[in-house]
């Protein structure tokens, strides 16, 4: 099965999923996949039985990051956590939240990490009213893309 699942098919696949699985969604950048990346989403997908991760696209990214940012293309993102074991579908989205994408998964449980609250988060008010819950998982210390990425430039400037 393919795990990349385009946002064009994201209603019609889970629409074949959902009656027979938990779905559980996160969403992110995931510009550099770390510790931090992978404790959070293990601690996602042990929410329900079916983990679908949806991803920034670039242009979004450079919108909420800025124009150096992503890193690594949105496809590469994608096909990386794709192949993690415990993720069983991956959606490429081009808004700054995932409000469209979750208005066409429906998820059982939609998951954030960190500082988030839960009332303030945009995506709370619809995930309620699609039947759903959101949970907050605790925030990993020391694990950031962007201070990684901080590390990286100054250790190359150095040279």
């Amino acid at each position: 099965m393919e795990k990349v699942i385009p946002f064009s098919d994201s209603s019609a696949f889970s629409d074949s999923v959902r009656s027979r699985k938990r779905i559980v969604f996160t969403n992110g950048v995931f510009d550099l996949l770390h510790k931090g990346h992978l404790t959070y989403l293990t601690q996602a997908r042990d929410l329900g039985d079916f983990l679908w991760i949806g991803v920034n696209s670039d242009s979004s990214v450079k919108r909420l990051k800025g124009p150096s940012r992503p890193m690594n293309s949105e496809e590469d993102r994608a096909l990386l956590l794709s192949c993690l074991q415990f993720v069983d579908a991956v959606t490429v989205f081009g808004e700054d939240t995932p409000l469209e994408l979750i208005r066409r998964i429906r998820p059982h449980v939609h998951v954030k990490g960190g500082d988030y609250d839960v009332e303030a988060l945009p995506e709370t008010p619809l995930v309620r009213e699609l039947g759903g819950e959101v949970k907050i998982l605790p925030f990993v210390p020391g694990f950031s893309s962007t201070k990684l990425i901080q590390k990286i430039r100054s250790h190359s400037e150095t040279k």
